[in-house]
């Protein structure tokens, strides 16, 4: 029997996915008022007047005045808001920093700021909503759902919070869905990865659990965790365990270890979701790819991976992509980056709507010898020898072989089954 909370999901998943093929039927009209909010909301930043925004009213403008930038080149203007100073990048100071690792020169501070911190928060509710929509299934709001993500605690630099994304994303969780929340406050406050996760196992072992998200590598750990304790498949200790959500990485090369630990198949979405914006999440079963999120103030273009580290690339909108071309995203958001790089490449499966897969990092490819691999080939490339030998595969990586003993160069594979 469903309750009523599961009863009213269906009407509401319905209205959240009437509201959002408003800007999907719409989507040029779309990015053109998303650009032009972001340009008259940033003009009397020091960015905006260093680059004068107030000059610029079409995306020409915005080239010419504007130019590709990764976070080193940001930087400046980025230590100045971590300093505390205000109208910098956006208007006033960020409510949160995500801290993040990766660059040559230590962390990076990515600023939220009270406009795009809701973003995050609506993508990532309107995800499973229009799964609602799609299957008509709502029943397992009334289980318990567990994300598995970083610590919750957060710290303060000059007046504003800093922490992971997963950390601070789990302090907006909506209230209805508080009393399903696992793990417990305090064991997701625990740092050391290896201690929480026996933790969560120890939480979650008596619960009926319905949805578990997180980042495929994280949630493989748990799950066998749970095969260790009880000897049985996932599947089995969660009878009702029919929706899996996931992000950060390729899932295709991990479905069959997964289908494995579960004992059976389940549902999934998969999210694109970073410290930078929530770009997009599945929106269909059936579909290829990921619905692009247009209506989050972030405004995009897109560089073909083939031309980037030429001089003056061509940078394009949505409405100049081709399906099935290899392009660097590029953002501008209402968090005060600016036609900034984040490294990942994309690929359009769809252009009605639009919808994208994540094919790599621009600086993920080999071409030791010319051959110019990107990191979706490689993926796929590890997905067809799967299907053709039925192995699992745990962890992999790839990389060139410059001088072998014998014979000539080649990529040499290390894979964890």
């Amino acid at each position: 029997m469903q309750s009523i909370k599961s009863l009213l999901a269906i009407p509401f998943a319905k209205s959240v996915r009437k509201s959002v093929l408003k800007w999907v039927n719409n989507p040029i009209q779309t990015q053109d008022k998303v650009f032009q909010v972001l340009i008259k909301t940033a003009s009397n930043t020091q960015f905006g007047i260093d680059h004068k925004f107030e000059e610029i009213k079409t995306h020409e403008d915005f080239i010419n005045r504007v130019p590709v930038r990764d976070y080193e080149d940001l930087k400046p203007y980025v230590e100045r808001v971590v300093a505390g100073e205000e109208n910098i990048l956006w208007k006033g100071k960020p409510i949160y920093f995500a801290k993040t690792s990766g660059t040559t020169s230590g962390a990076k501070y990515i600023p939220i700021t009270k406009e795009s911190m809701p973003t995050h928060v609506e993508a990532a509710r309107n995800a499973i909503l229009m799964y609602i929509a799609e299957t008509g299934q709502s029943k397992f709001v009334d289980g318990k759902m567990i994300f598995l993500q970083g610590s919750p605690i957060l710290k303060e630099e000059n007046g504003i919070q800093l922490g992971r994304l997963s950390g601070i994303v789990a302090h907006y969780v909506p209230k209805y869905l508080q009393k399903n929340r696992m793990p417990s406050w305090e064991t997701n406050c625990i740092e050391d990865w290896e201690t929480k996760v026996e933790a969560i196992v120890d939480e979650t072992l008596p619960e009926d659990m319905t949805i578990i998200s997180g980042i495929p590598s994280w949630v493989q750990m748990y799950f066998e965790k749970i095969q260790e304790r009880t000897g049985q498949k996932v599947g089995d200790v969660f009878k009702n365990f029919n929706l899996f959500i996931f992000g950060g990485v390729n899932y295709e090369p991990y479905r069959a270890k997964f289908e494995n630990l579960i004992g059976r198949k389940v549902d999934s979405i998969e999210l694109y979701p970073a410290s930078e914006g929530f770009f997009a999440y599945q929106d269909k079963q059936a579909e290829k790819g990921m619905l692009l999120q247009l209506n989050s103030g972030i405004f995009y273009e897109f560089i073909k991976a083939e031309e980037f580290f030429d001089d003056n690339p061509k940078r394009l909108t949505i409405k100049d992509v081709e399906v099935d071309v290899n392009y660097v995203m590029i953002i501008s958001t209402n968090a005060g980056l600016w036609a900034y790089n984040i490294g990942d490449t994309i690929q359009f499966t769809s252009v009605k709507p639009y919808r994208v897969i994540v094919s790599g990092r621009i600086k993920h490819f080999i071409s030791a010898f010319g051959e110019h691999v990107i990191g979706k080939e490689v993926e796929q490339a590890l997905q067809d020898a799967i299907l053709e030998t039925n192995v699992q595969v745990s962890e992999f990586t790839v990389a060139p072989q410059i001088n072998p003993e014998s014979g000539l160069p080649y990529h040499e594979w290390f894979i964890e089954f």
